[in-house]
């Protein structure tokens, strides 16, 4: 009997986990619907083309339940809330492929290690039918004892069917975010010390005008940053962005 209530309390706890996730979003392609599923900080799940890719996979195997197994994982960097391996060990990965920089696969358990395609800033592979260039996320001003070293990690942009899609990692409003071109979906961070405040992020947005902007990865030492003041900044700016607020941050946690 013991044993069966210890059971129920923890199918009762995966749910309640579960039920406060954000809904998720649908964008069409021309090759059916991106699914965007907000998770927690910087961790994201998308689905398309009956393909699931997990984006820095964070915050406990709790948060995952009733999400679909990974077909891929993206890892953009080695601190803990992107390269979170405790959760890594405890959920389902076995058939997943993971892409990420080489600090990142250095750190990863024999089994991932095994499956990992890695990539520099400016590589590219294409996995699930989906193009994959990873791109360059670092501090400003550059220097090597910084917080996200040049070359360390990797931003990525997805070439889902005609849809592109950028996530922006650990960034401050670097040139290469800038110069970004056609971007249909942007994720990009805003929290202090760690990479930008929302003056960076909406004049970096502002720049190269993604279609859609979610706020994504606004937790800092400071608490939440403004994402509505983002928003406000952006919407100033005229250009016809779409900016998405989310719930990245379940109220359980």
């Amino acid at each position: 009997m013991k044993k069966i209530l210890l059971l129920l309390l923890s199918f009762c706890c995966t749910a309640a986990w579960a039920q406060k996730l954000a809904p998720a979003d649908r964008i069409k392609t021309e090759k059916g619907d991106l699914t965007v599923q907000p998770v927690t900080h910087g961790t994201v799940v998308l689905q398309w083309n009956n393909k699931t890719i997990w984006v820095d996979p964070y915050g406990g195997a709790a948060l995952f339940s009733g999400l679909a197994q990974p077909d891929l994982i993206l890892v953009t960097d080695i601190h803990p809330d992107h390269l979170d391996l405790k959760t890594l060990e405890a959920l389902p990965t076995a058939q997943a492929t993971v892409v990420a920089p080489q600090a990142v696969v250095d750190k990863l358990p024999a089994a991932l290690k095994s499956k990992a395609v890695v990539l520099k800033n400016g590589d590219k592979t294409r996995q699930l039918d989906i193009d994959i260039t990873a791109v360059p996320m670092y501090n400003l001003p550059q220097a090597p004892d910084a917080m996200h070293p040049k070359g360390r990690g990797n931003g990525y942009v997805l070439r889902v069917g005609n849809k592109n899609v950028y996530l922006s990692g650990d960034t401050e409003d670097i040139p290469e975010m800038r110069s970004l071109k056609n971007i249909d979906v942007a994720f990009v961070c805003m929290n202090l010390p760690y990479t930008m405040d929302i003056e960076q992020a909406a004049s970096a947005v502002l720049d190269f005008k993604p279609r859609i902007v979610y706020p994504y990865h606004y937790r800092g030492q400071g608490g939440l940053s403004d994402v509505n003041a983002f928003k406000a900044k952006v919407d100033a700016g005229k250009k016809a962005i779409e900016v998405r607020l989310r719930q990245w941050y379940p109220t359980a946690q």
